[in-house]
């Protein structure tokens, strides 16, 4: 088993990596990478409705669906590149005043985590400045750690919504889409740091605001 997923991860970090390669070798970079975030996120996503189906077919449904969003009050950390592209996205498809209230959101969320220790952050529980009626208001452009973040069971995931302190709760997590899309996201940034290209990593909440 461990030698099937060193030979996946592999494959999708040398896919990030490519891609990151196809990006810089455009004349406009800025849109090719915007572009090519498109791109990784997609073969992200044909992954895990793949396995979604795959579970199914074995009777071990993924619990993750529309309305269901505790996983969505913790700290989500993501890419600056990933957080420019989530940006552009709400710059263009939301009206001005919801941008206001999600910048307001964000800026409420920023000021309740910073100066948090590591564990006191990591298990703290405001909800995502994006949320809007229990989804997802940016789900197209959401980042990669969104995207991974898969549980087989939704009572895992209340419990460790309930008493994030407490060690023996945390949702069962399907391990393949978080390896896979780590290591896609290392091999991309990998590529930009060929070109000098500084990556750096924040929550959510600190770019939106």
């Amino acid at each position: 088993m461990n030698s099937t997923y060193n030979s996946i991860e592999k494959a999708f970090y040398s896919d990030g990596f490519k891609l990151g390669m196809k990006a810089l070798d455009s004349e406009n970079q800025e849109e090719a990478i915007y572009n090519v975030i498109a791109e990784m996120y997609k073969t992200i996503d044909n992954l895990i409705d793949s396995l979604t189906v795959f579970a199914q077919q074995q009777s071990h449904a993924i619990d993750c669906k529309k309305g269901c969003f505790w996983c969505c009050h913790q700290p989500v950390f993501a890419l600056d590149y990933e957080l420019d592209f989530l940006k552009k996205y709400i710059t263009e498809k939301f009206p001005k005043e919801k941008q206001v209230i999600v910048q307001e959101r964000a800026k409420e969320k920023t000021r309740k985590l910073d100066g948090l220790k590591e564990d006191d952050l990591l298990n703290s529980k405001h909800p995502c400045p994006l949320i809007e009626d229990g989804s997802c208001s940016a789900y197209e452009a959401r980042p990669m750690a969104c995207r991974i973040y898969l549980s087989t069971n939704l009572i895992s995931c209340l419990k460790f919504f309930e008493n994030p302190e407490d060690k023996n709760n945390y949702p069962n997590l399907l391990e393949l889409p978080m390896r896979a899309g780590r290591l896609m996201n290392e091999g991309f940034k990998s590529a930009l740091k060929t070109k000098g290209y500084k990556t750096e990593e924040y929550r959510i909440e600190e770019k939106l605001s």
